[in-house]
């Protein structure tokens, strides 16, 4: 009998090589150590059943479901950093319930863990999804909007405002800053740039812009999502950021949750004297698991031992 099972894509289980080092890693440190792991394909309708037929600690990747026995995981938004979680993963995560007390955590390490972030990502004009290289001339003082695909499942679920719905409310606002909009590399939609399309046409404000995350992020005063993986890029440039939706980093930013509160949300999100830098180490390094870390098997049974599960020695 398995102590750990872990639900996998079914193209992994087919095809080794397409296994993430973090998944080999854990694997690999957990049977080093004698423990017994299965790994079988991720089923949502059949997972519950699963984890109730038999006494083993269960991984799901992306997963949602909540059981005492289970653990849901993936991407933490940017590598090496993996939520490993009771509720969710990203926005679905418990990371949104813990409360977060700046002054409660090391500044000293969070300057340096923020520094070597905004190196790796900033200054590398890398992000998530690949991006163009060439440099774009931007207007100063704008406000960045990033679109997410809402064919995605977890977007839909977590949505406060629709993507026209967000569009819409900032054409709304009194204000004469630019409003420049990144599709999502994703989102094929040809409703959607139809969409885009007539609004850029009724407002001179607004512009549909393919260039690079981190150029736009250079010249804005605020940046505007749902609760897409930017909002923690954003935070790397100092940037306040509002979100339109559910998310787990919703701590560090001002969260609209209709359309008439998007004008007081932008306001609070650019009067506010944000703590960007002991956030991010708060969510990444103290609520999230490091993959490059040597220390990431003990870390993964430290929080499985967390859900009161008694690990196997």
């Amino acid at each position: 009998m398995a102590d750990f099972v872990f639900h996998l894509p079914g193209s992994v289980l087919r095809d080794a090589a397409l296994l993430k080092p973090y998944y080999r890693r854990l694997i690999d440190g957990l049977r080093q150590r004698g423990l017994a792991v299965d790994c079988v394909q991720h089923d949502r309708a059949l997972l519950p059943g699963q984890v109730a037929a038999d006494q083993a600690f269960h991984i799901a990747d992306h997963g949602s479901h909540r059981h005492p026995r289970l653990l849901n995981t993936g991407i933490a938004y940017v590598y090496p950093f993996w939520n490993l979680d009771p509720w969710g993963i990203r926005a679905l995560s418990s990371i949104a319930e813990k409360p977060f007390e700046p002054g409660a955590v090391d500044s000293a390490a969070a300057g340096g863990f923020a520094a070597r972030l905004h190196r790796r990502l900033v200054q590398a004009r890398q992000s998530r999804y690949e991006q163009p290289q060439a440099r774009a001339d931007l207007p100063r003082g704008s406000i960045a909007v990033f679109l997410q695909s809402q064919s995605h499942r977890q977007t839909g679920e977590t949505c406060h405002l629709t993507l026209r719905q967000m569009v819409k409310a900032l054409m709304e606002r009194d204000d004469p800053r630019a409003i420049l909009i990144k599709p999502h590399p994703l989102d094929a939609d040809p409703a959607t740039a139809r969409f885009l399309a007539r609004m850029a046409a009724q407002d001179s404000r607004l512009s549909i812009v393919a260039a690079n995350i981190h150029d736009m992020l250079a010249v804005a005063d605020v940046a505007v999502t749902i609760n897409s993986a930017v909002g923690i890029e954003a935070m790397l440039h100092g940037v306040p950021v509002v979100l339109c939706g559910h998310s787990d980093f919703h701590h560090c930013a001002v969260t609209v949750p209709r359309v008439a509160d998007m004008d007081t949300g932008i306001e609070a999100a650019l009067g506010t004297i944000w703590p960007h830098a002991v956030f991010l180490y708060w969510y990444f390094a103290l609520n999230c698991l490091n993959a490059g870390r040597d220390t990431l098997v003990d870390e993964f049974l430290e929080k499985v031992a967390a859900t009161g599960f008694a690990v196997p020695r």
